[in-house]
């Protein structure tokens, strides 16, 4: 175990320390700001890498761990680490952070530093939620990353930003004051059960949970997390933020912000509640299926593209969920997985279409039709990227939803089968949107005289399908490294049904056996009344 700083805190400070640079520097330097940005960015990118390559592969354990206490009166430290859940949630957070700042080069000409500043501290806050070993830790960043994101909609969004912003910030609020009370709840009984005031995450694992306790403090952190994914009913924030967020702020809400719910459910309510996890799988896995459904079917009657995309994210992640509470090694890495796969392709549309509005300042669908013969460039990003949101075979998307598919199928047929109808309806939404923009004729003549996409978008944009074959392709490296963790959970969860079910048993049979001396007495009660 390390000590101090070390690589994890380096990735996750950097951007901050980058944002205070930037606050310190002069407003007249304008070009300075977003090509500081994205320095510190590609930087931070470049110091994560050796975090996937290093990660060690056959084991559950924690790694690259760091441990300063912190406020030790109260059991508070400074305690960060990965494992294979965790691992490629922090590459994705940097690797999505560096597109971020590089696409809002020309978006953003207002407030340029500050923007900046926001958009980096922004990261530091992601990244830290999932690296933090400590609740209180967790917290902190949990509540940080609230104030920049609400900054990025309301200053630099679209005409109802304030108004989308505040509910963004509101939600989210709440959602994080009924976990805190959680929090406290097993902070306070791990102190009655051990003698020790403490907020180490690891402390927590092995604490035997009554099942009543179980199910209050899983249903405290379910509601925040589910908010934050967002699950149906708590998904209505989401259209308003994406819609009025920059493009920037878009890609981040839809690559990292919104997995920062499923990695809470599979971080802490899988582990710490095993018991209420196995009881809530049926509604956890129900809501699953209506968020698939629902998301598809609203997403084909948005007029706006942007609203489109943001509709398909409540689809992908009911799949992520279906995934995650089919509670076995196939549906737990194909949800861990499609939250990748979800940040790479929803993160892409997203850029593409601020692209598309940087030339056009339109979003509307009606507005365009046969881009194709214009843009052809753009025509064929759109495409690839589209395949991989529809899950096309040999693309990154296919990977993920076959797994969840396949462990939910395991544990719920119906859910499965009914899950499955979100694949279909996606390539209905999506398709029809590439039709009525990119083919047909087009409708206006502004069309005809739209810029293909130019070096710096290429740029952007071709990582981003590399991954979608490297993923889509080459899977193996990638459920590797989460299989020892994943499979950790799992016999956690499967020893809590198995107990659930010994105890089932044991209380069936003291049933009966009741019943039976019951009976034997009434029948020795009236024999006597007959004599």
């Amino acid at each position: 175990m390390n000590t101090g700083f070390g690589l994890i805190s380096l990735v996750v400070f950097l951007p901050a320390a980058g944002a205070v640079v930037l606050a310190c520097m002069p407003r007249r330097l304008g070009r300075v700001f977003p090509l500081g940005a994205l320095a510190v960015s590609a930087v931070t990118l470049a110091l994560s890498i050796p975090l996937f390559t290093g990660f060690e592969k056959g084991t559950a354990d924690f790694q690259f761990v760091e441990r300063l206490s912190w406020i030790p009166r109260f059991g508070i430290s400074y305690h960060v680490g990965i494992d294979g859940i965790s691992l490629f949630l922090v590459v994705l957070t940097t690797f999505l952070g560096v597109l971020a700042v590089w696409s809002s080069f020309e978006a953003i000409t207002g407030r340029v530093k500050e923007f900046y500043i926001f958009l980096l501290l922004l990261e530091t806050s992601m990244l830290g939620v999932f690296v933090a070993l400590d609740f209180f830790l967790f917290y902190v960043f949990w509540e940080a990353m609230l104030i920049p994101m609400a900054f990025l909609i309301g200053v630099w969004g679209g005409k109802r930003r304030i108004y989308a912003a505040v509910k963004f910030f509101l939600y989210t609020l709440f959602g994080s004051l009924i976990m805190l009370v959680g929090i406290l709840v097993l902070y306070f009984y791990h102190q009655s059960a051990t003698g020790l005031y403490t907020t180490d995450l690891l402390a927590y694992f092995p604490l035997k949970l009554p099942l009543t306790y179980q199910r209050w403090l899983f249903a405290a952190f379910a509601l925040s997390f589910a908010i934050k994914v967002p699950m149906w009913p708590f998904h209505t924030w989401l259209p308003d933020a994406h819609v009025e967020a920059p493009t920037a702020g878009s890609v981040i809400l839809a690559g990292v912000l919104l997995k920062m719910g499923t990695y809470g459910f599979v971080r802490f309510c899988l582990p710490l509640f095993p018991a209420a996890s196995v009881q809530f799988m049926p509604i956890i896995m129900a809501l699953a299926v209506i968020s698939i459904i629902y998301g598809a079917f609203m997403a084909m009657i948005q007029p706006n593209m942007k609203n489109l995309v943001a509709y398909s994210s409540v689809s992908h992640l009911g799949f992520v969920m279906l995934g995650l509470f089919a509670m076995n090694v196939q549906g737990i890495e194909g949800g861990i997985l499609q939250m990748i796969n979800h940040g790479l392709s929803t993160g892409a549309l997203f850029l593409l279409v601020g692209m598309i509005y940087e030339r056009r300042h339109t979003m509307m669908i009606a507005d365009f039709g046969g881009l194709h013969a214009v843009v052809p460039l753009f025509t064929f990003f759109f495409l690839v990227t589209t395949m991989s949101s529809i899950g096309l075979p040999g693309l990154n998307g296919f990977v993920g939803e076959f797994l969840c598919l396949v462990g939910a199928f395991q544990t719920n047929r119906l859910a499965a089968v009914l899950g499955t109808t979100g694949g279909i309806l996606a390539a209905v939404y999506m398709l029809w949107m590439v039709k009525r923009v990119f083919f047909g004729q087009v409708v206006d003549e502004e069309n005809r005289r739209m810029q293909d996409m130019k070096p710096r978008e290429l740029a952007i944009m071709v990582p981003i399908v590399v991954l979608y074959l490297v993923i889509g392709l080459f899977p193996t490296p990638f459920l590797s490294r989460m299989e020892p963790s994943v499979r950790h959970l799992v016999a956690q969860l499967q020893g809590a049904r198995r107990q659930m079910t010994a105890e089932q048993h044991t209380r069936t049979a003291e049933a009966l056996t009741a019943g039976g001396h019951r009976a034997r007495g009434g029948e020795m009660a009236a024999r006597e009344v007959v004599r």
